[in-house]
């Protein structure tokens, strides 16, 4: 028993201590993603969604929730939006080709559609994110439109 003592006090000290650390947060500016809104137009209903529901894992920019602060789930959260980053960056959209914007909005409204995204784990704590049948339509129309704005451009080259 007195060992199961100690393993619990260091286990405390340690989780107080990494209290002290925790990785890098994504706080750029919002404004990047204006060359994405410029170049695709959402409807202000889209926008909207966009903003509830995609930029924070897919932009420069995160709101972080009061829960950041507590390690371990910041490295969690940390990796969590590296991995959407890494997926789709609204924020280095002026830096895709024609090509790679189309097939990103290919899968930005197939994602929507099959109800993939927003991911479920981000839905539990950002009821706001979860989206009705209507968003989901209005996402996918909007999607479905912008990537034939992007293929009727690589077509025209």
């Amino acid at each position: 028993m007195k060992i199961l003592k100690k393993i619990g006090f260091v286990l405390l000290v340690v989780l107080v201590v990494a209290q002290f650390f925790g990785p890098e947060k994504n706080d750029g500016d919002l404004t990047t993603i204006s060359k994405f809104i410029e170049e695709t137009n959402p409807p202000e209903d889209v926008h909207k969604i966009l903003k509830e529901s995609c930029f924070d894992c897919h932009s420069d920019k995160t709101k972080y929730p009061w829960y950041n602060s507590i390690t371990p789930i910041n490295y969690w959260l940390a990796d969590h939006v590296k991995d959407g980053k890494k997926h789709l960056n609204f924020s280095k959209w002026s830096s895709y080709s024609l090509k790679k914007k189309a097939h990103k909005m290919d899968e930005l409204h197939e994602e929507v559609e099959k109800k993939e995204m927003p991911l479920n784990s981000y839905t539990w704590t950002h009821a706001e994110a979860k989206l009705t049948p209507e968003q989901i339509k209005a996402v996918v129309a909007w999607g479905k439109k912008a990537q034939a704005n992007y293929k009727q451009q690589m077509n025209s080259k």
